[in-house]
């Protein structure tokens, strides 16, 4: 009996040593799962829609924050120079992300710049590669960038034409602008070409901060004569800042002067419309090329990205300005304020 029950007792013993040995194995062939760290980089207030549609779509990929993705967000101020955006991403670089998601142009360019002789890509959003160096083209982008484009070019063409449309008295537009901006000469090249061929001459004011602009604002306004009858946003932080732009729209209701607009907050701000793409659209589109990225796709063989552009008109304005908006542009209107 005693040698049967020692037997029973080594047998169970043994089984559960088997059983044991089998579950720790299984334990042991499940790979942890990988977090992956993406750095974002931005510096504007009103184009935090891209990180949230960026990250909303991550979402739906299948990136659960805090489970198998974390994000190291670096913000800079508006005012920021250069250099401290180039900081701010020369510490994700430090930091070893996977991966870095810039956005608008500033960021971009700073990130371009501190990910140079790493194998940290960028996927950049908001960023206008027409005169840049960081892509080679919108099929072969190259290196380690590839995002979605700005399309400065086409809606600061169709803002002028938009704006002639809707308010053909006007003659003299106002546009003020950092003469340093990446985006500047683009601009300025695209309006020149369209502003000859509707007759409007341009009345150009360029600064170096925004108080440049403020100033030639106040003394239009203490002169007989403004100089000016319509204004158009340029596409740089002075004009699509928070403070930068209420200097423009409170200067253009005063003087009942029709304002043409490129971000979406500001046609619910003093705008007459706006032309620009749907920013959480933009940050949406993003998050596939990331996730390309980071399942081993090169950046730079993934073509850019073009957004399709947004109209808003506010209708509103346009009556207490006394303008008529041809049914035409109501009917191609994303969006109407009435």
């Amino acid at each position: 009996m005693f040698k049967k029950d020692n037997s029973q007792k080594v047998w169970r013993l043994f089984s559960w040593m088997i059983i044991a040995a089998i579950l720790l194995s299984g334990c042991a062939g499940t790979p942890t799962p990988k977090v992956y760290r993406v750095g974002i980089l931005t510096d504007n207030e009103n184009f935090s829609a891209i990180g949230d549609g960026f990250k909303a779509k991550m979402t739906e990929l299948g990136y659960i924050e805090g489970q198998n993705v974390t994000y190291e967000m670096r913000k800079a101020a508006v005012t920021a120079d250069a250099t401290e955006e180039v900081r701010l991403a020369k510490e994700l670089v430090d930091a070893k992300v996977d991966l870095i998601f810039a956005y608008p142009s500033p960021p971009t360019i700073a990130a371009y710049d501190a990910t140079q002789g790493t194998n940290i890509p960028v996927v950049f959003a908001y960023h206008q590669i027409e005169g840049s160096k960081l892509v080679k083209s919108v099929r072969d982008p190259g290196g380690n960038m590839t995002g979605v484009r700005y399309p400065g070019p086409d809606m600061m063409s169709r803002r002028i034409l938009l704006l002639h449309e809707i308010a053909p008295q006007v003659k003299r537009l106002w546009i003020g602008y950092d003469k340093n901006g990446q985006n500047t000469k683009i601009a300025r090249d695209v309006l020149h070409s369209a502003a000859a061929e509707i007759e409007i001459t341009l009345v150009e004011v360029p600064a170096t901060k925004m108080e440049e602009l403020a100033a030639d604002l106040a003394a239009r306004a203490a002169s007989a004569d403004l100089g000016i009858d319509a204004i158009l946003t340029m596409p740089d932080n002075f004009n699509t800042s928070t403070a930068g732009f209420a200097v423009l729209s409170k200067f253009a209701a005063e003087h009942n002067l029709p304002l043409a607009g490129g971000i979406a907050s500001q046609v619910e701000n003093g705008a007459l419309f706006i032309n620009s793409t749907d920013n959480k659209n933009v940050g949406s589109l993003s998050a596939p090329l990331a996730d390309k990225i980071l399942k081993g796709v090169q950046a730079g063989t993934i073509p850019v990205v073009t957004p399709n552009q947004t109209l808003i008109i506010n209708y509103k304005i346009a009556q207490g300005l006394g303008l008529t908006v041809p049914d035409s542009l109501l009917k191609q209107a994303d969006k109407v304020i009435r």
